[in-house]
């Protein structure tokens, strides 16, 4: 056997992320994304977000490069949930932590566990890194159905509650800046209706 043929393994596994798809459409509206277009894509807002971090001096940005790198793989075999889909979030974690456990248990240690726990610590939001690479990953998905026609919201009838419920405190706690920008296209896509007015 090869000394890196697991190394091998692992990355032709990981492959199948090409197939996943999201709701979210592509900035020119043309398709729905795929789950590895949406990895490049928030490694690179990761990059040019950072100046924006609250806590800048605690975040090592390439943890949360790694982070945001691995932490969608558990779609190849758990799928990708709708964030407002409420009863396919229900179990979310517990069937995404066995895909985790699944996908990463091709490495030998200690790679199998070091991604493991970058996994985990981005569900668990607690640390100053996975604070900011969970602000990205939902500030992403925001920005192109605010810079489209909304697709996948106008599909599923999404409101401002849910939206805001979902992704106002994880944006906002990471970055005042990114904290604005939300606001500002809420407001907008209000306007245009491509979410739905919640009265509270």
């Amino acid at each position: 056997m090869m000394k890196i043929q697991k190394e091998i393994d692992f990355i032709l596994a990981i492959d199948a992320l090409k197939n996943v798809q999201r709701r979210n459409y592509n900035a020119d509206d043309s398709r729905r994304e795929n789950m590895a277009e949406h990895s490049w894509q928030i490694i690179i807002l990761a990059q040019i977000l950072y100046p924006y971090a609250k806590n800048k001096a605690d975040i090592d940005l390439l943890r949360v490069i790694r982070m945001l790198s691995i932490h969608d793989l558990v779609e190849i075999e758990a799928g990708d949930t709708f964030l407002f889909d409420e009863v396919a979030m229900i179990g979310k974690f517990e069937r995404e932590k066995v895909s985790a456990q699944k996908i990463f248990g091709i490495l030998d240690e200690p790679l199998q566990s070091e991604f493991f726990n970058l996994w985990l610590e981005f569900e668990e939001e607690e640390t100053s890194d996975a604070i900011f690479a969970c602000a990205i990953d939902r500030i992403m998905p925001f920005i192109l159905n605010s810079h489209t026609s909304g697709k996948s919201w106008t599909e599923a009838k999404v409101t401002e509650k849910q939206i805001r419920s979902m992704l106002e405190n994880a944006i906002s706690r990471a970055s005042d800046e990114m904290g604005e920008a939300f606001l500002h296209l809420l407001i907008k896509n209000l306007e245009s209706e491509k979410v739905l007015k919640s009265f509270l």
